[in-house]
């Protein structure tokens, strides 16, 4: 039986270029609640930009955790928080110093939640607009004492750029992680060394006494993959990457047609028997 079902949000839960989360979704996610179970998202995202990502409705995200599993919510209350190494992000900006077309950036979880760029060489970033998606703030020359959970990579240029600058910062940083947290994004994520999704996942179940087996990880991207792995019910959408299928025990329709809200659904109608919903029923592989 599922009683804890965590969803990965852009391109699994959410298609690419929705404005949120439609409203069968919120609606399978609140039955879930209303049957007793828990479900919620597992993303990169900071938790302010939820609100907009399932239209106001809190419910669907007071339980989850969010960037990339560094803070864990229960039931509206902060769990749990990872802190990023400033020292290993303040060598990551150095880095980034000599990319053109690259920069760190850092949000305030507890503020707007939207990205700072962080860059002394601002003459670099000329001509490239993809680095300044989810900007909301100047570009300022130093990290400063705050202690930053989420931070990650503007990047501009063809995946392969993108894929040399994180190989780049994992060799010069290794007290941070370095992940794509979508196929088509020009970001690359960044977490504490060894801090992942699937680390939130695990705290979560703990604070539920819930076990591993009886929670389901819906996923697509890079970022997905030690969710996807640590637990025996992990689920990949169509449109997920080949290792992320690889992965997944169970596999789903796209992100595209509301695939994860129909299996939450299913696992909220399975429940009473205490059975396994019906796309677990069906073949693995």
């Amino acid at each position: 039986m599922i009683k804890l079902a965590l969803t990965d949000l852009d391109d699994t839960l959410i298609p690419v270029g929705a404005p949120r989360a439609t409203d069968r979704a919120i609606a399978a996610i609140h039955a879930m609640v209303d049957a007793g179970l828990h479900a919620g998202p597992v993303t990169g995202r900071v938790p302010s930009a939820m609100g907009w990502m399932f239209a106001g409705d809190a419910t669907c995200f007071a339980t989850g955790a969010f960037c990339n599993g560094q803070m864990v919510y229960i039931d509206g209350e902060l769990a749990h928080q990872e802190v990023l190494d400033p020292a290993s992000l303040a060598r990551a900006q150095e880095v980034l110093e000599d990319v053109e077309g690259a920069a760190l950036a850092v949000y305030d979880v507890f503020g707007d939640g939207q990205a700072i760029l962080v860059k002394r060489n601002v003459k670099s970033l000329e001509g490239h607009p993809e680095v300044m998606s989810e900007v909301g703030h100047p570009t300022r020359a130093e990290l400063g004492p705050t202690p930053w959970i989420k931070a990650n990579v503007h990047v501009s240029g063809p995946r392969e750029r993108l894929v040399r600058v994180r190989d780049l910062l994992r060799a010069e940083c290794p007290g941070l992680d370095f992940v794509f947290p979508s196929p088509t994004a020009p970001l690359i994520d960044i977490t504490p060394h060894g801090w992942d999704k699937a680390a939130g996942v695990r705290e979560l179940a703990r604070e539920l006494g819930v076990t591993l087996d009886e929670v389901a990880t819906f996923g697509d991207s890079e970022n997905d993959l030690p969710m996807i792995s640590a637990v025996p019910n992990s689920v990949a959408v169509a449109n997920a990457s080949a290792d992320v299928a690889k992965a997944a025990r169970w596999h789903i329709g796209p992100a595209r047609e509301d695939s994860v809200a129909v299996a939450l659904e299913q696992i909220t109608a399975a429940a009473p028997t205490g059975a396994m919903p019906a796309f677990m029923r069906q073949a693995s592989r």
